[in-house]
């Protein structure tokens, strides 16, 4: 615990505050309905009584499986509020993957009405909780009398979330952050937002909630907007045309969206006649944005955008803001902008020394809303973590004006709508096909989804694998994300001269007879 420690108000209080101050005000949209501040603290205090009431407590594992409502914030808020250890899980995953994150100590799991309960696997006995009626869980919406005040009992030291990875690698990894570190994150403490913070601030009014509340990004910008007085629509129906029509069909001020969406968007509104005019700020994450994109974007849309480097590891570690744009033209646009003022950034070489302004190294970060660690893999961590400073195995450099410029990662991943994906991974799914026998598998730029992947497979004998087989088998143990966009047969694989692969050059080779899955 640092000397900060002291004067943090452990979250979620600051917000609990926000919604006390008023209570008239409008939180969500959720399709017709809409929720009043003071209604949701009312159900913030009823779900942590119940929960209080289930014996859910400081050290308790939670893991929340819901449909995106109010009501399901609420619970987050709620087990936050009672000390627990939360753990979103994300609809996304595979049964598999599913199932891994379920085990990770989870006593108890808040599922809704809309969720099978035959998707809970923890591997052990386990309560179920529901919001609203559901045959085999306990409602914790039921009316009770004498719900108890409301007290936040958080521990700073105590773990508050395991905010889980994408699942790219097979399994996802859970990052552990404690109540301190939840605390000190960017978006949850007014009194210290920076003049970026307080500009975004402004700006979110009116938030278009279209994903998990189980992404610490999208939590990030829930409370933000709350914080600032503003309200989370959460659209109901067909979404099929959300981006970019939502922006006016709901009148939204603010976004925040993968590098694919944000093309969606410009290629549309280029196009069609969408008033996107009410927006004030867009911010784009997750995947590589070149200067072009960043520079249609604005075109389009206006100087309205924002680039945010990040990690799930890490938080914010720096945004591009449109007043560095503004300011530093073509030299900014190609970075991601300035460190975030939580955090500090050193460029190393690899043998762990800083290296001078301009050179290129491994990215190192530390803040105090990083993780502590991954949940329970040690070795992880110890490769992770150097001295209280987060690896992001990114590679970049500092220019003359501070901006942050990344030119590459240090691991092989590929970055796809905004999801890690590993190539190793991939590889290793491909050649365990008894008719491959070598795998290879390269990621490149693409505008529609951020990068794309594409993999070689060499056969074992004469006879070509079945690649619509090789697809599902991908798409069975990493998810329909890490589906290669292209997977082609090759004979021979060219070599560099230390005799490795030369993925660059197999891409290269190959790209005219690549074949779409």
């Amino acid at each position: 615990m640092d000397s900060n420690t002291s004067s943090l108000a452990m979250f979620p209080q600051p917000l609990l505050d926000a919604l006390a101050g008023d209570p008239d005000g409008i939180a969500f949209e959720h399709g017709a309905r809409t929720v009043t501040r003071g209604e949701v603290l009312d159900t913030i205090a009823h779900l942590a009584a119940g929960l209080d009431r289930a014996g859910v407590g400081p050290g308790h594992g939670v893991g929340v499986l819901t449909s995106l409502t109010p009501e399901s914030f609420a619970a987050y808020l709620a087990a936050l509020a009672v000390g627990a250890r939360v753990v979103g899980v994300s609809p996304g995953y595979t049964d598999t993957q599913r199932a891994h994150v379920l085990r990770a100590g989870i006593n108890t799991v808040i599922v809704d009405p809309t969720v099978d309960l035959n998707l809970i696997d923890t591997g052990h006995p386990t309560q179920v909780l529901s919001l609203g009626p559901c045959e085999g869980a306990a409602d914790l919406l039921a009316p009770t009398e004498n719900d108890p005040p409301l007290v936040v009992r958080g521990r700073p030291d105590d773990v508050a979330r395991l905010i889980y990875t994408s699942g790219s690698t097979g399994l996802p990894k859970g990052c552990i952050q404690t109540y301190h570190a939840v605390s000190s994150r960017w978006a949850f403490q007014p009194s210290r937002w920076t003049p970026e913070v307080t500009a975004l601030a402004d700006a979110i009014r009116r938030y278009l909630l279209a994903g998990t509340l189980a992404s610490v990004v999208i939590m990030d910008q829930v409370v933000l907007c709350l914080l600032a007085g503003g309200t989370v629509v959460i659209p109901t129906g067909d979404l099929s045309s959300l981006f970019p029509h939502g922006i006016q069909q709901y009148r939204i001020t603010s976004l925040f969206l993968p590098v694919s969406r944000v093309n969606r968007i410009v290629d549309i509104v280029r196009r069609e006649d969408v008033d996107t005019s009410s927006l004030r700020a867009l911010s784009v994450s997750g995947s590589p944005t070149s200067a072009h994109q960043f520079v249609d974007a604005i075109s389009v849309l206006g100087p309205i955008m924002h680039n945010v480097y990040g990690q799930s590891e890490s938080g914010v570690i720096s945004i591009l803001t449109p007043a560095d744009v503004a300011k530093w033209g073509a030299d900014a646009l190609s970075s991601v902008g300035r460190v975030h003022a939580d955090a500090e950034v050193e460029i190393r070489d690899p043998e762990g020394n800083s290296v001078p302004q301009g050179q290129i190294g491994e990215v190192l970060v530390r803040s105090p809303s990083m993780m502590s660690g991954y949940w329970n893999e040690p070795e992880l961590t110890e490769q992770a973590l150097v001295d209280g400073w987060l690896r992001t195995r990114d590679l970049g450099y500092f220019d003359e004006h501070g901006l942050l410029h990344l030119v590459g990662r240090t691991r092989d991943v590929i970055i796809v709508n905004a999801q890690i994906c590993y190539a190793g991974a991939i590889e290793d799914v491909l050649s365990r096909s008894a008719d491959v026998l070598e795998a290879h598998v390269i990621g490149t730029p693409d505008d529609t989804t951020g990068e794309a992947i594409h993999a070689f497979v060499v056969p074992v004998g004469d006879t070509d694998p079945d690649l619509t087989a090789l697809a599902a088998r991908v798409r069975t143990e990493l998810g329909e994300i890490n589906v290669p966009s292209t997977l082609t047969v090759v004979r021979d694989v060219p070599q560099t001269v230390s005799g490795k692969p030369d993925k660059p050059a197999l891409l290269a080779r190959y790209q005219g007879a690549i074949q779409q899955t």
